[in-house]
């Protein structure tokens, strides 16, 4: 006789209202069933939490769903041949201790990944989010060497590669972030240019000064005000790759633009949105060069890991407000 399993799972009790609460979640437990054949059962080990599931659960779920996200998980028993236990994948099964899958969803972790290697990193440097900066720098930004490359939310999962894969490629970069912490993290990891956004007297006059001539590209990660500023001094024909807009994300009050217009005419600028997906026929390259530059030192990584599958809530809440340096993790 089969054991059952029982998973633990956060859902989204209520929507959220501006900035998310512990209230807005309900821990709930499941009892899955036995497994069919085809079936596997497996168990998360590292969750992810990222800025991306505070827009996506008012276009996406509902009220009394399982929250959305990713996880590194173990398969802990099989009736699938294709799958072995033991083995370790990352799955998008949301926010769940346990779950049964018939392995269509799941992907391997890249091939040549060194038992050294924490698996967590699945879920940032060598996962979405440095896929997010890989393909945001080299195929909207299309950086070339020796340009000038700002990024914002700098320390952040994706900013944070994104900098350093602009110094691979042979860039000059300026970054800004919410602390002080931050940015020496940034200047530690090879940014030309860093500073606390939060403690500049005039945005403007920041940018400017880490770099008089302007910009050539800008991965914007943030949207509204600082936008709103740094697309002032982008250089003439310069490239702006939108890939977040964390700064409106919890606004229950849309915000008033200055508008975009009038730069991006007279400079003849570039913006374009993207989301990763778009090149999921590519994200075996994509991995493979983020685990290369890894694996060669190029490329530091840093996590922000909270313990705990009951502290989901608030590692999601931290991540939010700017508390984590680099990628915010779980582990269960």
């Amino acid at each position: 006789m089969a054991r059952m399993v029982t998973a633990k799972v956060w859902v989204l009790k209520k929507h959220f209202e501006g900035f998310p609460r512990t209230s807005d979640f309900d821990l709930k437990n499941i009892e899955l069933p036995n497994l069919k054949d085809g079936e596997l059962l497996l168990e998360s080990v590292f969750l992810s939490v990222d800025p991306y599931m505070r827009p996506y659960s008012r276009r996406v779920m509902k009220e009394g769903d399982v929250m959305i996200g990713t996880q590194v998980a173990r398969i802990v028993d099989s009736k699938n041949p294709a799958f072995a236990v033991g083995i370790f994948v990352v799955a998008k099964s949301g926010w769940r201790t346990h779950f049964i899958s018939d392995g269509k969803d799941l992907q391997p972790l890249p091939s040549g990944w060194p038992e050294s290697l924490p698996m967590s990193l699945a879920l940032g440097t060598i996962g979405m989010p440095g896929l997010t900066a890989y393909f945001g720098l080299l195929e909207v930004c299309k950086m070339k060497p020796g340009e000038t490359v700002l990024v914002n939310a700098a320390a952040g999962a994706v900013g944070s590669v994104v900098g350093q894969l602009a110094k691979i490629g042979g860039c000059k970069v300026v970054g800004c972030a919410g602390s002080d912490d931050k940015v020496a993290y940034l200047k530690k990891i090879g940014f030309d240019e860093a500073f606390n956004y939060k403690t500049v007297t005039s945005l403007d006059e920041a940018l400017r000064k880490a770099s008089p001539d302007g910009y050539d590209c800008f991965f914007d990660n943030v949207g509204g005000e600082f936008a709103s500023v740094a697309i002032n001094q982008m250089k003439k024909y310069g490239r702006i790759a939108v890939c977040g807009a964390i700064s409106q994300y919890n606004d229950s009050v849309p915000q008033k633009g200055p508008y975009v217009q009038m730069p991006m005419i007279f400079k003849e600028l570039r913006m374009e949105g993207f989301i990763v997906a778009s090149w999921n026929n590519r994200w075996e390259e994509g991995l493979k060069a983020l685990l290369k530059w890894v694996m060669e030192g190029k490329l530091k990584c840093h996590e922000q890991v909270t313990e705990g599958f009951e502290n989901m809530p608030a590692a999601f809440i931290g991540m939010l407000k700017g508390e984590n340096l680099g990628k915010a993790i779980v582990k269960v």
